[in-house]
Parts: C-alpha cells; structure tokens; sequence
C-alpha cells in the first residue's frame, strides 16, 4: 500500500503525460486543418467531429501503455509513448464512431453521437435526400479518416514500431482483433435461438477480443515493448507478465461495462438507462440470465432485446429479471474474484513502486466505476 505522498506523485506524473498528449493531438489536429483547408472549407466537419470525440475521455488506454512503457524502464518523457498514446486514443475515437452507428446510439458522452451530429446538419441546411443516409455515411467516412490518423501517427514513433518490433505486431494484432470482435458482436445479435452454452462462448469471445485485449492487455505490453525495443523473435519475460495481468483486468472491466450498459445511470454515464437492452446486446450478463432465469421469464427478456421503443417501465422490468435470477449476482462475483487475481499478479510482477502503484490505482478505478 502506497503513501499519500506516494499516489500524489503518481497523480502529477499522469498530469503531465496527459498535458502532453493533449498538446501532440492539438498540434496534429492543427496540421490536418490545414490539409483539408486546402482540399476543401467543407471538409473541416470531419476534423471537428473527430476533435469533439477526441477530446476528454478517461484516456485509459494512453494511460495504461504509459504506465506499461514505465514498469520496463521507459523515460516519462519520451515522445515515442505520448505519440503511442495519440495512436490509441485515435483509433478508440474511430471504433467509437462506429460502433455508435451500428448500435444506432444517439449519443456519446452525453453528446450527439458522430452519424446524429452530420444527420443534424443535413436537417439543419435542408439538403436533399435522406438525412439520416447522409449522417451514417458521413460517420463512415469520418471513423475512416480517424482510423487514418492513427496509422499515420502511430508511424511517428519510429524504428521502434516500424517492421519486426513488438510495437507494430502488437498495434496490427489490436485493430485486427477489435474488428473480428465487433463482427462476433453483431452476429450474436441476429443468430436464430441457440443453446446456452454457445451463448455464452461467443458473449465471453466479444468480451475479449472486442474490448478487453484493446482496452488494457494490448495499450500494457505495446508501451513496454517500446521501452524494451522489443522484436517479435525475443522473448521478453516482461511482456509476458503485464499480459497476464492486463487480459483479465480487461475482461472484468468489459464485464462492468456491460453493466453499466443495463443498469448505469444517464446522467453518469452518458447513455441512455438500459440501453444495452434497446440495442439487443448479448453480452455475457444476458448469457448468464439465459441460464438462470425460469424459461418463460427469459423469453420475456429474450424477445425484448432490440426493441427501440421500450420504455422505462419496461427496462426496469426487464433489469429485476436479471437481478431475481442471480445473473447480476454471479457476475459481480466473478469481477471480485478476477480482481483479487489482477491485484494478486500485479505484486508479484517485477516492476517499480512507482508504475505498481498506479497500476494498483488503475483496477480500482475499472473494477468500481459508475461511468
């Protein structure tokens, strides 16, 4: 257990990377207005909407390579870590941007979501055709863009994230597993009936190769293969071990995110209550009330799922199915025990005070959040 004195210090440190990684996005943003300035004055809402998205945020997973280039000996101030954490936090900007239009969100942060901001402009200058066509394409284009951007300045970095380093396999693997697992997403979400067991297989599939390997396994191990300057034919103990760690502390902050998505409040997080139900989610809590619940009960659930137009008093009907099953139950069960393993694997790991302490602070902030 670190001293105040000890968590202050940590504190300032993520202060000053943070400052840091606003200033290299605000520099990069300023170059791209100048590019599409000069291709067109129209073409600046798709800067802007990217900046709006890109700006705030938790930066959790800039965060965690920071703290991950730090455990193998990496200097606070590198330039390769703050431009590594621009990368990342760009590419989330563009997985946000679609996801929000496959899940038809509205909003995002208690802000439009992309496609609506562009489908409002449309409504607003009285274009012709379909508004919400041209909301969704534009979004398209813009999380396109965004995916774009994160290439570009994840190449800024330098030898160390170029050809055989760990770097790079790490950063191609991330985006490769992130959309497979927004493909094993939707498809949970239109398969015919299924047993229970491959409900759940394929919910715990999403869980990890769509949220927990990019949220904090991939930002951990990237940041230290940087500092290592690690290749893909070295082992690396290291890297072994912030993998073991970041894996499950991953899975059990997707867990709590799922929910949040049913049971989080609006004014904390964001989204709407309930929202994970009028989108039909089929995450591993309604895999576990498929297994729990009394079989004319999860019918009830099961053909709720996706229905837009649920109202509160349907939500709240459908959440005490969850809760009097012991779905909601069992998974807060789970996330405690994958905590005790998280907390349990990061003292054994051979790191500084320092990044172990923030490390520390890090899961208690994923494993008990509200937003």
């Amino acid at each position: 257990m670190g001293t105040a004195q000890q968590f202050q210090s940590v504190a300032a440190e993520e202060k000053a990377y943070l400052a840091a990684l606003e200033e290299e996005l605000s520099y990069f943003f300023a170059q791209q207005k100048t590019i599409l300035e000069s291709i067109s004055p129209e073409s600046l809402p798709l800067l802007e909407s990217i900046q709006q998205l890109s700006t705030g945020g938790k930066r959790l997973r800039a965060l965690l390579a920071y703290w991950g280039n730090r455990s193998a000996g990496g200097d606070a101030n590198s330039p390769e870590i703050i431009r590594c954490g621009a990368a990342i936090e760009l590419f989330q900007s563009a997985a946000l941007i679609h996801d929000d239009i496959i899940d038809r969100s509205d909003t995002r942060r208690g802000a439009p979501a992309v496609h609506r901001r562009f489908q409002a402009q449309h409504t607003q200058q009285n274009w012709r055709t379909d508004s919400e066509t041209f909301g969704i394409s534009s979004a398209i284009i813009t999380g396109d863009l965004c995916l774009s951007w994160s290439e570009q300045m994840f190449n800024t970095i330098g030898e160390k994230a170029q050809g055989l380093s760990q770097g790079r396999a790490i950063f191609d693997l991330m985006r490769t597993e992130v959309m497979a697992g927004q493909y094993l997403d939707i498809l949970g979400e239109v398969v015919n009936t299924e047993k229970n067991s491959a409900a759940i297989t394929r919910s715990r599939n999403v869980l990890r190769f769509k949220s927990a390997k990019y949220s904090c396994e991939h930002p951990l191990v990237l940041g230290a293969a940087l500092a290592l300057s690690a290749r893909v034919d070295e082992p690396a103990p290291l890297l072994q071990n912030l993998s073991q760690f970041g894996l499950p502390l991953g899975e059990a902050f997707q867990m709590r995110d799922d929910v949040l998505g049913v049971f989080g409040e609006s004014a904390i997080t964001g989204k709407p209550t309930g929202d994970d139900l009028r989108e039909g989610k089929r995450t591993l809590l309604i895999a576990l009330t498929q297994q729990k619940a009394e079989p004319a009960l999860w019918e009830k659930l099961d053909s709720a799922l996706g229905n837009q137009d649920l109202t509160e008093t349907d939500i709240v009907e459908l959440q005490n199915i969850i809760i009097d099953c012991g779905a909601l139950a069992s998974l807060e069960a789970e996330i405690e025990k994958i905590g005790q393993h998280v907390i349990s694997s990061l003292e054994a790991m051979p790191i500084e005070e320092t990044p172990r302490l923030a490390l520390e602070n890090i899961v208690a902030r994923l494993l008990h959040r509200a937003s």
